[in-house]
């Protein structure tokens, strides 16, 4: 499911325009990213939380031709799935 099928799924579960629908998905998804962005995490109780994950910069080698490089240090974003999603996948 891609953001556009997604807003097409809350439009239809809530009655709104796929319009609006499509405003709220993108409103949600620029609040994660900016909290996360920020350096907080959102907590979504029952089905997960986004956080952030920092890796520190390392030495690494280029596959193609073996010479060392240096990789800078990085942030991600990460996904723990919470009990309730678990238990709606699983049961």
């Amino acid at each position: 499911m891609n953001k556009n099928e997604l807003a097409d799924a809350v439009a239809s579960h809530t009655g709104q325009s796929k319009a609006d629908a499509q405003a709220a998905v993108d409103a949600v998804f620029a609040t994660v990213q900016a909290e996360l962005k920020s350096g907080g995490e959102v907590n979504i109780a029952g089905f997960g939380k986004f956080g952030v994950t920092e890796r520190a910069a390392r030495e690494g080698r280029n596959p193609l031709t073996g010479e060392k490089i240096q990789i800078k240090a990085s942030r991600g974003a990460s996904f723990k799935a919470l009990k309730g999603l678990k238990d709606a996948l699983n049961g």
